[in-house]
């Protein structure tokens, strides 16, 4: 037996380990602590929340948040490098609460419409390093930014089938097409939470507002109290068309027994 067979022998290779892919991180933060950027940005943030629900109507298949962070690799979450965008939708995912938005325990999923309520402050990052995060590893299909303080920054893109962002050109209106959600996006006048000011809504296709849910029901309210306003005025007719022609019949039973025949007889 030679010398090296003798060493192999006596000092045996070790057997081969199957290698496994690192744990992702379960010590994760879902909040920071820190507020939105003002008041306004909360109202604008849930009102475009909180109308999805009208978008789609026929569908639960959908998870919408906001303000929440994003997780989408160990070296972000080892890094604390928080994605928090305002306002997310992912379709064709499982409903249901969630602390944020954790990638790898989503097989993979992304948000598929992003919107940014922007300010002076982080209009650069929205459009620089957030925007490009989006189109390369989020790939995003639609990115929105907006200044809930300046009824004329809307912009938006759509990923193109490079993975490119292309800019969405506005209608007449103003408004921008996201395409994901079958929806309009464009400026509204009215009152929200106590705050009169022009806010960014969801329209439907035909350009009707997608409403919140206290609009719909005061709309459902207010059709219902039309409906008996019609219902009574249509009970007053009938009941002025009954005495009408009850009033009629007694002149006809007047005239009869004028002319000595009794109406009872006939």
């Amino acid at each position: 037996m030679s010398a090296e067979a003798i060493a192999e022998t006596m000092n045996p290779a070790p057997e081969a380990v199957e290698w496994e892919p690192p744990m992702p991180p379960t010590d994760l933060i879902f909040d920071d602590g820190e507020p939105l950027e003002s008041n306004r940005h909360r109202i604008a943030m849930n009102a475009l929340i909180d109308s999805v629900p009208a978008l789609l109507p026929d569908r639960t298949d959908y998870f919408m948040g906001g303000n929440m962070f994003i997780y989408y690799s160990s070296k972000q979450a080892k890094n604390r490098d928080f994605r928090g965008p305002d306002f997310f939708a992912v379709l064709d995912v499982e409903p249901g609460d969630r602390l944020g938005w954790v990638v790898w325990e989503e097989e993979g999923r992304y948000p598929d419409v992003i919107v940014e309520l922007t300010s002076p402050s982080t209009r650069k990052i929205d459009l620089g390093p957030k925007k490009d995060l989006y189109e390369r590893v989020f790939r995003t299909r639609d990115y929105f930014v907006y200044d809930p303080y300046n009824p004329n920054s809307l912009q938006g893109w759509h990923l193109d089938a490079n993975h490119k962002y292309q800019p969405l050109e506005p209608d007449e209106r103003g408004w921008l097409w996201c395409e994901t959600l079958g929806a309009w996006l464009g400026n509204w006048e009215g009152t929200l939470t106590q705050v009169s000011i022009t806010w960014l809504r969801f329209y439907h296709p035909d350009g009707t507002l997608a409403l919140l849910p206290h609009e719909a029901a005061q709309q459902q309210a207010e059709l219902a109290k039309q409906e008996a306003e019609l219902a009574q005025q249509q009970a007053e007719a009938a009941k002025q068309e009954a005495e009408s022609a009850q009033s009629k019949a007694d002149r006809l039973a007047a005239k009869l027994r004028e002319m000595g025949v009794d109406p009872d007889q006939l």
